[in-house]
């Protein structure tokens, strides 16, 4: 390989080749600025709960679909036809669903179909932004220079990091712990689950029907059985999940795994 070569190929390592622990705390820091930006100025136009979410998502919605288009990187974060999804590989979402109708089983309150409507654009919205950031940006990212095991464990764990601002909320110590928790390992099964079905669609939605759920659900802060019972499954599913991908020679691989999947 002569120098031009060299120079070349070296041209071709981008930044988060690079550095990729600094490249996702890149993505995390600007996300969490993005949010703290949008509450304090929600907080003093004293605008609805919604409304940071909305003034901070929005805008990061619209870049990511522009940047996935422009570069045509849609397959390569996991925007693949569910019908790619093997039929054996369907039964590793049935945790999921005994979740959401643990959910469920806590009722709904009363709502107008306006409001319905709002929360389904809303939580549709959050859905795409954090599962394409977190199970997809940041995940594949550390994939290519780190095992599966620091992925999944970095992209969880700032996911989780992330629900930390509801502290400003002014909910209870307990509240916010059992959150944490719950982010935590909802994040660790969800890139559990993308690295055995290498496809986000599915997580998408479960993150849609999920919020969906809890926000036309019964309204109060105090932690209920239903959320350990919550965590008890999502506890479950990470263990089978890991010794699934075990089987699979896909757990221990090294750098370079994200290429399976790409």
């Amino acid at each position: 390989m002569n120098k031009n070569q060299i120079k070349e190929s070296i041209g071709r390592i981008t930044f988060t080749e690079n550095r990729p622990i600094l490249s996702v705390v890149i993505i995390e820091l600007l996300l969490v600025a993005a949010m703290f930006i949008a509450g304090a100025y929600a907080t003093i136009q004293e605008l609805d709960y919604t409304a940071p979410v909305l003034i901070a998502f929005i805008p990061v919605s619209l870049v990511l679909i522009v940047c996935l288009t422009w570069k045509k990187s849609w397959q390569r974060y996991g925007f693949r036809p569910i019908s790619h999804i093997p039929v054996q590989g369907w039964m590793y979402y049935l945790p999921l669903l005994l979740v959401l109708a643990c959910i469920a089983f806590n009722g709904f309150r009363a709502f107008t179909l306006r409001e319905a409507l709002f929360f389904v654009f809303f939580t549709l919205m959050v859905g795409f932004v954090e599962e394409t950031v977190y199970r997809g940006l940041i995940l594949h990212i550390l994939l290519r220079k780190k095992s599966a095991v620091t992925a999944v464990a970095i992209s969880s764990l700032l996911f989780s990091v992330t629900h930390v601002l509801n502290l400003l909320s002014g909910q209870s110590i307990e509240n916010t712990v059992v959150q944490l928790v719950y982010a935590l390992l909802t994040g660790a099964a969800l890139s559990l689950l993308i690295l055995k079905n290498k496809n986000i669609i599915p997580l998408i939605a479960y993150h849609f029907i999920h919020n969906l759920l809890q926000f036309l659900g019964q309204d109060g802060r105090s932690v209920s059985v239903w959320d350990y019972v919550i965590l008890g499954v999502l506890l479950l599913h990470c263990v089978w999940l890991i010794v699934s991908l075990k089987r699979d020679a896909a757990w221990k691989q090294p750098a370079g795994i994200s290429k399976s999947w790409v």
